[in-house]
C-alpha cells in the first residue's frame, strides 16, 4: 500500500488524466501481487495455527491421535497450489504489468518533464541541460531547492553553470517551452574558442555574476511529441520478460559479450605489440650487448626510452580504466538476466518455505488474531526480503553466482522451517529455557569445584 501511495503522490496533480493515473496504479498493484502472496500465506498460517493452539483445539486434535503432519497436509497441498499460481503470475502477468507500467511512466515523464526531475542526482533527460537539486516540494512539486544547472546546449562541455537557492518550474499545456525561474543565485560561464590552441584557451576570460531572479526557457518540444501514453518503446528490461524470453536473451547476449571480450583482448594484444615478443635462449644473441637493457644506451637515450615506456604504460592503464566500467556494466546486465531467471522460480517457492515457518511457529506461540502474529509475520518476511535483496546485489556484482544469489534466502530460511516443524511435531517450544539454564548451572558448579580443588 505504501508503494501505491508514494506512486500516486508522485504523479497526482501533474496534469495527467485520472484514467491514466488509475491505469498506472493498477499495473503497479499487479507488480506487487507476487510479493503480497508469500506474506499473506505466512500471516494466515501463523494466525490459523495460533488460533487452534490458543483455544486448545490443537491439543484436542492431538489427543485424538492426529499428528501435526496430518493436520497441515491439506494446507501443504493448498500452499503448493498457491506457489504454482504465483509462478504462473510471475511468468505471465508480472512481466506484462511491468512492461505497461514502466512505459506508461516513461511516456508520462515525456508529457510532463517535471516528473523526469529526480532530487539528489544530475538529471539529463531534458536535452541540452544537466539539472541537479536537493528537494522538490510544493503542492504541484514544481518548487526546487538548491538548484545547480549546467547548460550543455552549445556542445562545448560544462562551460556555463548556474546555481540558485530556489527554482520554480512552470509550463502550459501543449507549450513547447518550460520556464524555470531561479531566485538568489550565481552565474558562471567560460568563454572558449576551439580554433585557438590549448595554451591560449586557458588564458581566455570567464564571466561571473549574481542575480536575484533569472529566467530560463527550456525547449521541451521533443517531450511534447505526438506519441501516445500507451506507446511501448522499452521491451527488453529483465522485469518485462518471461522465463523463456529471459533464457533466450541471456544466451544471445552472452555470445555478444564473449565476442566483445575477444575483440578487446585482440586489440590489447596488438596495441602493446605483443607479437614482437619472442622467446630467446638465456644467452644473448649479440655478445656485445649488456644483459641490462638500459646499459646499452647513453644517458640521453636512456631518458628517451624511459619516458616513452612510461607514456605507453600510462596510455595502456588509462585505456584499461576506461574499459573497466564498460566491462562491468555489460557483465552486470548479464547477471541481472540470469538472476531474474532463477529468482522467478525461487520466489515462487517462497509461499511454501514461509508456510513451513509460519504453521509450526503459530502452533508453538499459541497466539491468534492480528497482534503478535502480524508482528512476527512482518519481521520474518522482512528478513526473507532483505536476504533476497542481498543475494540479488551480490550476484549483480558477480560476488556470487546468479543461481546462488537467487536461492540464498531459501537456503537460509528453509532449515529454520524444518527445525520449527520438528519441534512443533514433538510439542516442544522454540527453545527450552530450563535446559539452557540447567547446562549453565552445571558448568558453573564444575568451575567452582575445580577452583576449590586448586
Amino acid at each position: 500500500m505504501q508503494s501505491l501511495w508514494l506512486a500516486f503522490d508522485e504523479i497526482a496533480g501533474k496534469g495527467i488524466d485520472l484514467f491514466f493515473i488509475l491505469k498506472f496504479l493498477g499495473y503497479l498493484a499487479l507488480m506487487l501481487t507476487p510479493t503480497a502472496l508469500p506474506i499473506g500465506v505466512l500471516l494466515s498460517s501463523i494466525m490459523a495455527m495460533g488460533n487452534l493452539s490458543e483455544n486448545y483445539e490443537m491439543a484436542a486434535i492431538k489427543s485424538a491421535g492426529i499428528s501435526l503432519q496430518r493436520i497441515i497436509r491439506p494446507l501443504i497441498i493448498l500452499t503448493i497450489f498457491i506457489s504454482a499460481l504465483n509462478f504462473i503470475f510471475l511468468n505471465n502477468i508480472y512481466p506484462w504489468a511491468t512492461l505497461k507500467q514502466k512505459n506508461l511512466y516513461l511516456n508520462m515523464k515525456k508529457k510532463k518533464p517535471a516528473l523526469a526531475l529526480v532530487p539528489g542526482a544530475f538529471n539529463t533527460d531534458i536535452p541540452g541541460y544537466s539539472i541537479k537539486f536537493e528537494e522538490k516540494y510544493g503542492e504541484e512539486k514544481n518548487l526546487l531547492k538548491n538548484v545547480q544547472i549546467a547548460d550543455l546546449s552549445s556542445s562545448k562541455g560544462k562551460i556555463k553553470v548556474i546555481t540558485a537557492e530556489k527554482g520554480i518550474i512552470s509550463s502550459e499545456e501543449g507549450s513547447k517551452y518550460m520556464t524555470l525561474t531561479l531566485e538568489n543565485g550565481n552565474y558562471y560561464e567560460e568563454h572558449l574558442d576551439k580554433s585557438r590552441s590549448p595554451k591560449e584557451r586557458v588564458k581566455m576570460p570567464a564571466s561571473k555574476a549574481t542575480f536575484n531572479t533569472y529566467t530560463i526557457n527550456i525547449d521541451i518540444s521533443s517531450f511534447n511529441d505526438d506519441d501516445s501514453l500507451d506507446d511501448e518503446k522499452i521491451k527488453e528490461h529483465h522485469g518485462m520478460l518471461s522465463i523463456v524470453q529471459l533464457d533466450s536473451i541471456s544466451k544471445s547476449r552472452k555470445i555478444t559479450y564473449d565476442e566483445y571480450i575477444k575483440s578487446r583482448a585482440k586489440y590489447f594484444y596488438n596495441i602493446i605489440e605483443a607479437k614482437k615478443l619472442y622467446k630467446y635462449h638465456d644467452t644473448l644473441i649479440d655478445k656485445k650487448l649488456d644483459v641490462e637493457v638500459l646499459n646499452n644506451f647513453n644517458t640521453k637515450n636512456k631518458t628517451i626510452v624511459l619516458n616513452e615506456s612510461i607514456q605507453l604504460l600510462k596510455r595502456t592503464m588509462d585505456r584499461n580504466k576506461n574499459q573497466k566500467k564498460v566491462f562491468k556494466d555489460k557483465r552486470k546486465l548479464l547477471n541481472l538476466y540470469d538472476h531474474e531467471f532463477s529468482y522467478r522460480i525461487s520466489f515462487s517457492l517462497a509461499c511454501l518455505v514461509l508456510f513451513f515457518i509460519g504453521a509450526p511457529l503459530g502452533s508453538i506461540i499459541r497466539k491468534g488474531g492480528f497482534g503478535l502474529p502480524m508482528i512476527m509475520a512482518i519481521l520474518i518476511f522482512v528478513i526473507y526480503f532483505f536476504i533476497s535483496k542481498l543475494g540479488g546485489n551480490l550476484s549483480e556484482e558477480s560476488a556470487v553466482s546468479a543461481l546462488f544469489g537467487s536461492w540464498l534466502s531459501t537456503l537460509i530460511l528453509l532449515p529454520f522451517g524444518i527445525l520449527l516443524t520438528r519441534r512443533a511435531t514433538k510439542g516442544m517450544g522454540i527453545f527450552n529455557i530450563d535446559s539452557i539454564l540447567e547446562n549453565i548451572q552445571k558448568l558453573f558448579k564444575k568451575f567452582l569445584k575445580t577452583t576449590n580443588n586448586i
